[in-house]
């Protein structure tokens, strides 16, 4: 079996944190390195990721024990959120159009890795607002509006609310009503919002001023610092990077584990630009900004 982990190792200094995680390993993929490449998602189980360009364009699978690789789209903005279903058969993923009129369109579709078979969500739309994975289901709010469609055996079914935005504010959908969710204001730009595992909380930034977590109503405000790109590890543990740039480009940035009590953990030293950290069952991918992919492997 071809190895296609490189074993990394980098100095981590935890003093003065608390350790909400355990760290092991962490390995470089054996990717095509490319400073255009970076991470776009990493299937649950953490046995693949999916690679797509810095302009998010395409999606590749990278087997993480085989090497083996997939190219699953050449789409373009397919890289943008794409998600992954909970037994890892499915990559739900946009793709952007240009009409002859020069018109931005979003379509959402469906790929079944093992079969191939692709199913058209939302047709070409210019009105795309997000897009989810609930249980058998690909879901999608277009104009406020919710389509469905099953990604596996048994019928479309929308239990969970859906989380969405629109110029840079954010949407709930809940029994088929759709309604602005802004825990601080209308004056900020809400981005990198999700939902927590269980569906009872909202993690996002807002752009300048950090990452917080509320309540679905809005409620129960919790600010977790000045941090970006911020994904749920659990229902009560978030992953995030802090990052430093000089006006033009990163000069440095870390992964970082957060609880919703205020601790923190650096997981990365400063032996790399670590980036846009996807957390999966054990493990956590991120990128750097010259195109390399990494695998931080936890234990709690």
């Amino acid at each position: 079996m071809r190895k296609v982990l490189l074993a990394l190792a980098l100095c981590v200094s935890f003093s003065g944190m608390a350790q909400l995680v355990n760290v092991t390993s962490i390995d470089k993929v054996n990717i095509p390195e490319s400073a255009v490449n970076k991470v776009a998602a990493i299937s649950p189980q953490g046995d693949y990721i999916l690679v797509t360009t810095d302009y998010n364009c395409g999606l590749t699978k990278y087997d993480l024990s085989t090497g083996a690789s997939q190219v699953i789209t050449t789409a373009q903005g397919a890289g943008f959120d794409a998600k992954i279903s909970a037994d890892g058969n499915t990559v739900v993923y946009r793709e952007r159009s240009t009409t002859k009129k020069h018109l931005q369109m979003k379509a959402v579709k469906s790929k079944n890795l093992a079969t191939g078979a692709e199913q058209v969500v939302v047709k070409p739309t210019r009105e795309l607002q997000g897009f989810a994975i609930d249980g058998n289901t690909a879901v999608a709010v277009n104009k406020g509006k919710i389509s469905k469609k099953a990604i596996a055996e048994g019928k479309a079914q929308v239990n969970a609310p859906v989380l969405s935005t629109k110029n840079f504010l954010m949407y709930i959908t809940q029994g088929g009503k759709t309604t602005m969710l802004a825990p601080k204001g209308q004056g900020y730009r809400y981005i990198w919002a999700s939902l927590s595992p269980d569906a009872s909380k909202v993690l996002f930034c807002c752009s300048g001023n950090g990452a917080y977590v509320c309540n679905l109503d809005g409620s129960g405000l919790v600010s977790l610092g000045n941090y970006r790109a911020p994904k749920w590890m659990s229902n009560n543990m978030v992953v995030a990077m802090d990052c430093r740039d000089n006006g033009e480009v990163f000069t440095s940035s870390e992964i970082v584990v957060l609880d919703l009590n205020g601790n923190k953990q650096v997981v990365t030293g400063n032996d790399v630009i670590a980036m846009y950290p996807l957390p999966a069952q054990g493990k956590i991918a991120f990128s750097t900004p010259t195109g390399e992919a990494y695998i931080i492997n936890v234990a709690n």
